[in-house]
């Protein structure tokens, strides 16, 4: 009796000392572990070899375990059998539970969770030596190979992958609970967002594009420059049009070119030679390109090889910190709330921020903007004030330019009462 009473205590403390360490070896983030290293924490180089091949000790963790568990089971019902009889395997079900749900689960998961690290850095030494015993070891890998003969699952990587929502439910709940901004928060959503953005979505379009003719004179081009605001201007050949833009004039080679006395003398001198990016481009890599070769400015060109539209260093930037406006610029506002709940949006404004912005679902396509998606519902340019149903959404173009929507109203569908 009082040997079997030793044996379960054991069993039932080294499968509460291993649950521990289940849990916090699996809830621990490797990058964790990288920081605890950097800290110069006392066996934190142990536990971050551990959990860069995590599969190769979780399953001999979890076998251990289970074998606790059972043996525990076995002797408490074989003891409780000798001295209570039949009702005695109702007694030691009973005390089974109690002591496995309690001892060996909750309470060691419990703490495990509240200290993850401590925890983690503890076990670390001993979970290591305990799965490279080779007979545990062996006996892992047979077992493996015996379910993967039942269940084939080969080719799959072990372990759970993060993707973008978990990410984002996880800024979610840091926001929460006051650990990070919200505008932390939107960063992160920006940043995530910009892997996937290409250069079409952020270029100003060709209708937007201030260029001159590479006959115009430095003066000229100045009195642009002053006037539009701007610090680098395309130059197409003249009578070719804008889809041959032949180079950037930069304003402090205009100024440089004037305080010269140079004012009547084409810019020709003074083109940069440009840099042409295909519209499909990431702008991640975008970034990084123009980075390295200290350009401001690439022309984006479409499939054919006309020009599509510009894109600048701050158009990229924005992407990830939004809009940058210093004193100079004088834009009308994206979104517009109205009095009546309606909504006024720039046609230009990205379809996935109108989403975002105004919880809609509105369908995403060929299009990017808002102005695109009532082109396509349409089906022809609209007329001022025509407007179309989209998933109960009623959008009017509110202002047309030319053969361009300007802004779209946005009337939401309403809900039945």
């Amino acid at each position: 009796m009082v040997w079997a009473v030793v044996a379960v205590v054991l069993l039932v403390a080294t499968a509460a000392f291993l649950a521990a360490a289940e849990t916090a070896l699996t809830n621990l983030p490797r990058v964790r572990a990288i920081a605890l290293v950097e800290e110069e924490q006392k066996g934190a180089a142990a536990l971050l070899r551990l959990l860069e091949h995590r599969e190769r000790i979780l399953n001999p963790v979890l076998l251990l375990v289970l074998v606790c568990h059972l043996v525990a089971a076995t002797i408490v019902g074989v003891v409780a059998r000798q001295y209570l009889g039949p009702i005695g395997i109702g007694v030691a079900v009973l005390i089974e539970v109690l002591l496995i749900f309690v001892f060996a689960e909750a309470a060691p998961k419990t703490y495990a969770l509240q200290h993850p690290e401590r925890t983690a850095i503890f076990v670390a030494p001993i979970v290591s030596l305990v799965a490279g015993f080779p007979p545990v070891r062996f006996l892992v890998r047979l077992l493996i190979g015996l379910s993967n003969v039942i269940l084939p699952g080969k080719g799959r990587r072990f372990g759970p992958t993060v993707s973008e929502e978990d990410l984002l439910a996880l800024a979610d709940v840091a926001v929460e609970a006051g650990e990070i901004e919200s505008d932390e928060r939107h960063l992160i959503r920006s940043i995530i967002d910009f892997g996937d953005t290409v250069a079409r979505e952020v270029m100003v379009p060709r209708p937007d594009m201030v260029a001159i003719t590479d006959d115009s004179t430095v003066a000229q081009a100045m009195e642009c420059a002053i006037t539009n605001g701007f610090s680098r201007i395309p130059v197409y050949a003249i009578g070719e049009g804008i889809d041959d833009v032949v180079g950037i004039v930069y304003a402090k080679d205009l100024m440089r070119a004037m305080r010269d006395r140079l004012g009547l003398t084409p810019v020709r001198p003074l083109l940069r030679p440009p840099v042409f990016v295909p519209e499909t481009k990431r702008v991640a890599e975008l970034l990084k390109e123009m980075q390295a070769r200290q350009r401001h400015m690439a022309i984006v060109i479409d499939e054919y090889g006309g020009t599509a539209g510009l894109v600048t260093l701050e158009d990229l930037i924005e992407e990830l910190v939004g809009d940058i406006v210093d004193e100079f610029d004088v834009e009308d506002p994206q979104l517009e709330p109205l009095p009546n709940g309606d909504w006024r949006v720039n046609a230009r404004m990205p379809l996935d921020e109108v989403n975002e912005l105004l919880r809609l679902d509105l369908p995403e396509g060929d299009w990017d903007t808002i102005g695109g998606l009532v082109f396509n519902a349409l089906g022809h340019v609209p007329n001022e004030g025509e407007a179309v149903e989209i998933d109960g959404h009623r959008l009017r173009a509110e202002r047309v330019d030319g053969r361009r929507i300007g802004r779209v109203r946005v009337t939401r569908a309403r809900r039945e009462t």
